[in-house]
């Protein structure tokens, strides 16, 4: 049973390692999460925080902007300041860290409702994860991207180089390629050097969390544009304190440039057969609830109430391991929160877990 540090609430859906209920986090009350985030991170031996001094790069890359201090990794854990310039830490840009596998038709895609690919059976998305995340997610459900970058060092994984990638993508039966990770973001040089090889001859879709900066996410787009794939932006909370909570970084940036992204998806989207658009919310117990639900899908509704949203049932994962699985009910309520603030297509994958 959690206990709020703050009120007192008892609840099996408090999070140690927040430390406090839904209602005490949106008043500001973050000591306890920021305390998890810095210790995990001391112990993996990543930055802390995100760079912010006087001297360093800057990296422009995702809405951290961090400024990196020479011989360091910015707070992602992927891009190093050496000798004043920016490089991956596999030393260049054409080479990155990731595994790689065979996903076959149909897969656990978060955009697998609307996915031309879903009954393209037989065939296979070539689905790409990166390390390192430009986010310090508490839940995360993929940490394995973390320990890649362990100590600001390659550990695990397989460095790649581009053209090697591309052969890989282009095996007969791949009709798809997907990055996710951690998140693609910090990994867009290459990506994006990667699709221009490719040629659109391969649908390419990205999963991510919409922190990039407007130009690459407008340049992520174009790619699943013209190659027919699709931007999977996952929002993780709408109230900056619950944003910044789960996730490590400052809410209020990473809120304004998700909406900001949201708006430019959408736009070049319009008028597509197949949306452009997908957004995805993991719907964690206690912590993301109508409220957090109303604030996202009104957002997405006024922009375009087509947009499809998703909504994932959550599984105890990483620093978040003590909470259960998504209720039925809190699935039904947030669906339903969706669908009154006028979105047009909600979903709800992950079912299975649904307790």
């Amino acid at each position: 049973m959690g206990v709020c540090r703050i009120c007192g609430l008892s609840l099996d859906e408090i999070s140690d390692s927040i430390g406090v209920c839904l209602e005490c986090l949106r008043k500001g009350n973050l000591d306890f999460a920021r305390k998890a985030h810095r210790k995990w991170r001391e112990e993996i031996g990543l930055p802390v925080e995100r760079w912010a001094r006087e001297e360093g790069k800057v990296c422009f890359l995702c809405v951290n902007s961090c400024v990196i201090p020479e011989g360091k990794t910015g707070f992602c854990g992927v891009l190093r300041n050496e000798g004043g310039r920016l490089s991956y830490i596999t030393g260049s840009h054409r080479k990155a860290f990731l595994h790689w596998y065979y996903d076959p038709h149909p897969t656990n895609c978060v955009a697998l409702p609307i996915c031309p690919e879903r009954e393209h059976r037989g065939f296979y998305n070539f689905a790409v994860f990166f390390a390192g995340c430009n986010l310090d997610c508490l839940f995360c459900q993929n940490i394995d991207h973390k320990y890649m970058v362990k100590d600001g060092r390659i550990s695990e994984g397989k460095i790649v180089d581009i053209d090697e990638l591309v052969e890989i993508a282009m095996k007969p039966r791949v009709s798809c390629v997907c990055f996710f990770g951690g998140d693609p973001t910090p990994w867009t040089v290459f990506a994006l050097e990667f699709a221009v090889k490719l040629g659109n001859r391969r649908r390419i879709c990205w999963e991510t969390n919409g922190l990039a900066h407007p130009r690459i996410m407008e340049r992520m787009a174009r790619v699943s544009l013209e190659s027919g794939g699709i931007v999977k932006i996952d929002w993780k909370a709408f109230s900056p304190e619950v944003y910044e909570a789960l996730t490590g970084v400052d809410g209020k940036s990473a809120v304004r440039r998700i909406m900001e992204n949201v708006q430019l998806v959408s736009s070049m989207g319009k008028g597509r057969e197949i949306p452009l658009l997908v957004i995805s919310v993991l719907v964690i117990p206690h912590y993301i609830d109508e409220k957090e639900i109303e604030g996202i899908a009104g957002f997405i509704s006024s922009v375009d109430p087509e947009i499809p949203l998703v909504l994932l049932a959550f599984a105890p994962q990483h620093l978040m391991s003590d909470l259960p699985t998504t209720r039925k009910h809190h699935m039904e309520r947030v669906k339903q929160k969706a669908l009154e603030k006028g979105l047009k297509r909600v979903f709800v994958e992950n079912v299975w877990l649904l307790s």
